[in-house]
């Protein structure tokens, strides 16, 4: 199961997708595309990716206790889902207007919709293990919540999308020693049969 930069190698590989699909149009660079939050100060970006709440999916059950060898269990993975808010750097110096800003977030909305799904072991080539795929989904939230969002960082609320990574399963680090067999005893016992004679 996937290890723990799962998180950092979703992330990358949203923003990976976006650089590659909006320049130079409607983004001139992919240094205008960057993992960061609205509240950072001093940065030139144009989109920005905000990885703003991770939770446990108790929609996904947990599967088994993984075995490695004869004698080591390894705790099961648990699932999560990861909630990201794509916005528009209202504080970089691109003097972007609003018809470029509804440009911009139709272009993300866009490339999303067609590029919603990811392998994991996509993501982290030296896995062995089938897992499914890790899906990107519009957030089911209100504008209340939305705008809770961004109050939490201090900032105006602005046109933004919000989306659902799931499911990311994170492996366990701790690894269990079962008990080996080492000894085996057996017994026989024998009763008399009608005839006197032994029997097994």
């Amino acid at each position: 199961m996937a290890d723990y930069p799962i998180i950092a190698d979703v992330s990358a590989y949203i923003v990976k997708t976006l650089r590659e699909k909006m320049c130079p149009e409607p983004i001139p660079s992919p240094n205008n595309i960057e993992i960061s939050s609205p509240a950072s100060q001093d940065v030139d970006y144009i989109v920005g990716l905000y990885l703003y709440d991770i939770k446990e999916d108790v929609e996904v059950t947990q599967p088994p206790y993984i075995r490695h060898g004869h004698v080591q269990l390894q705790r099961p993975p648990r699932p999560y889902a990861l909630y990201y808010m794509v916005f528009i750097n209202g504080g970089g110096q691109m003097g972007l207007k609003d018809p470029d800003v509804q440009k911009i977030v139709g272009k993300v909305a866009q490339i999303v919709n067609d590029n919603n799904a990811v392998r994991p072991d996509a993501l982290q080539s030296w896995l062995t293990t089938e897992e499914p795929p890790i899906v990107l989904s519009q957030a089911k939230i209100s504008l209340e919540e939305k705008v809770r969002v961004w109050q939490a960082i201090n900032k105006p609320y602005q046109v933004s999308l919000f989306y659902r990574a799931a499911p990311v399963f994170l492996s366990s680090a701790e690894v269990i020693e079962t008990p080996r067999v080492v000894d085996a005893s057996f017994s026989l016992q024998f009763t008399k049969g009608k005839e006197g004679e032994e029997e097994e």
